[in-house]
């Protein structure tokens, strides 16, 4: 009998916000989706590595409201110690699920710490706690942009894979030839587990821009033309960005993507209208 495929995960992102305004926003913006009956949120650090007390909190508020959270944890700059507490603190909290990541050095920093790679945590979260935590893990269908080629860029993947990972999830991109052919490849190293397309909504073509520019996530030409030609018409980007992300993220699904990850911003609008233009 062949395997049962694994049920689709639909997520979405929030970044810890830095004051009581942006809290009262989040919330807002919560609630919203939480009508969409995600399998969880994900919390990163924030913009600029927010500290992980903020992190903690709001992971700790949306489940008091009944949902999964998931908060991302890098090693980049950390040691051993404290990458222990802050998972023994997680399981205390009764947390069971971790984006993990190498993450960024701190600006200033020139030291690693004790983790250079992703695949070190992971392993490292396997042999102290088991299987206290779904373990996810970053993926890149256009590559990373500091992998000096695509056999090495899917040979660290590959080792986040071996070292424990559950499920992973991708940096955001806008051609989904690029994400099949990344599965495909993956398939055929014998990788089997989850890997869920991140989907960034198109709200604002100059930030859009910005963080593409700086993860290495591909604009395709014809869409960046067609963004700026919209200049600062920004019902134009939206009403475009959603027919774009609603055809890809169909036909990722029809695919067999396994899931979506939305990059939310802390903004519920896109993200939901996407998810209802899909009828899921």
């Amino acid at each position: 009998m062949p395997p049962k495929p694994n049920p689709r995960t639909f997520s979405f992102e929030f970044f810890p916000p830095h004051t009581p305004e942006g809290m009262e926003k989040l919330r807002a913006t919560r609630a919203e989706l939480a009508r969409l009956h995600p399998a969880f949120f994900s919390v990163t650090y924030g913009a600029g590595g927010s500290p992980r007390e903020r992190t903690l909190a709001t992971v700790l508020e949306i489940q008091a409201e009944g949902h999964e959270a998931a908060p991302h944890l890098s090693c980049i700059g950390a040691d051993r110690e404290s990458l222990q507490a802050t998972l023994e603190l997680y399981k205390r909290h009764a947390i069971r699920r971790i984006v993990a990541l190498r993450g960024d050095l701190p600006s200033g920093s020139v030291d690693c710490g004790e983790f250079r790679y992703a695949n070190e945590l992971v392993g490292f979260i396997r042999e102290r706690f088991g299987d206290a935590f779904h373990i996810e893990v970053a993926a890149y269908p256009e590559y990373h942009p500091e992998a000096r080629s695509p056999e090495e860029d899917l040979l660290h993947f590959q080792r986040k894979v071996e070292a424990g990972a559950d499920s992973a999830i991708t940096q955001y991109f806008f051609n989904a030839d690029a994400y099949f052919h990344f599965v495909d490849r993956c398939a055929a190293r014998s990788i089997t587990l989850p890997i869920i397309p991140g989907v960034m909504p198109i709200g604002r073509f100059p930030q859009l821009a910005r963080f593409s520019d700086a993860c290495g996530a591909e604009i395709p030409r014809w869409i960046r033309k067609k963004l700026e030609a919209y200049g600062d018409d920004e019902a134009s980007v939206r009403a475009f960005g959603l027919d774009v992300l609603t055809e890809m993220c169909r036909r990722l699904l029809e695919g067999g993507a396994p899931g979506l990850h939305f990059y939310t911003l802390n903004q519920a609008g896109l993200s939901a209208a996407i998810w209802k233009r899909l009828g899921l």
